[in-house]
């Protein structure tokens, strides 16, 4: 896992354009959050596509996504992945009546399967192909890698704790799904005093997807108005290129 706690970036602040209204973030205090991109959720074979559920949603945020990490990345910015995944004993999987362990069960978790390449891997496990990230997404050595068991990736994690060791407050949202693992960060996140901007063209929501609003919208119109900001791939690329509107002091 990697988990490399140091960060120098220089500081410098742009404006970001979003909904409800622009934002400007200091680069040095900002974090990528990729939430749950992993092969289970994001690739054929994965809990998801076995389930029958269609990820071809999640599938399109994949380019987006990357793009938004190379920027990312060539400007500085500190990237954070969550994954879902439990121990293999399942003893992370909560109360043998809880709501998280009986849907979960429910879903397959632990069980047994084949990866693509023939080997042999297990639903939502730790250090399995199941709970990789996608290829596409592959974390690089300087990323922050973390595991979660809930779905917002507060509960019971060190996200809090790095984020605060980073000197993090502004946090750039994606991944998948919307109204789920993403929402439910981003609400605990705002309980928390982060400021948070997600990037609606970098996440999906198979759920009610084919509703007259689906419940991706929903989640992003609850977000823009009480929990945040909701911007898109291109905005966030082309605040970090174009020049800062000011200088401010590191923070350390």
């Amino acid at each position: 896992m990697a988990n490399h706690l140091s960060h120098d970036t220089k500081s410098r602040i742009v404006s970001l354009d979003a909904r409800p209204e622009p934002i400007a973030i200091d680069t040095a205090s900002t974090a990528v959050i990729v939430v749950d991109m992993q092969n289970d959720f994001g690739a054929k074979g994965g809990v998801f596509d076995r389930a029958g559920i269609d990820i071809s949603g999640i599938q399109k945020v994949i380019v987006p996504t990357s793009q938004v990490l190379a920027s990312a990345r060539n400007a500085g910015v500190k990237i954070i992945y969550l994954k879902m995944g439990f121990r293999p004993d399942l003893s992370d999987l909560g109360a043998p009546d809880s709501v998280n362990r009986v849907r979960h069960l429910r879903a397959g978790v632990g069980q047994t399967v084949r990866a693509p390449d023939g080997s042999e891997s297990r639903m939502l496990i730790r250090d399995t192909w199941n709970t990789d990230i996608v290829p596409e997404l592959k974390p690089q050595a300087d990323d922050v890698i973390l595991y979660k068991t809930r779905f917002s990736g507060f509960y019971e994690t060190d996200l809090d704790a790095t984020l605060k060791k980073l000197g993090m407050k502004y946090l750039i949202i994606t991944g998948c799904t919307t109204s789920i693992c993403v929402e439910s960060t981003v609400r605990d996140a705002m309980f928390r005093d982060y400021l948070c901007i997600l990037l609606a063209d970098c996440m999906s929501e198979p759920i009610g997807y084919d509703l007259p609003r689906s419940n991706h919208e929903a989640s992003l119109l609850a977000i823009q108005t009480l929990f945040g900001w909701v911007s898109g791939s291109d905005e966030f690329i082309r605040a970090l290129e174009e020049q800062p509107i000011a200088a401010a002091p590191v923070q350390r």
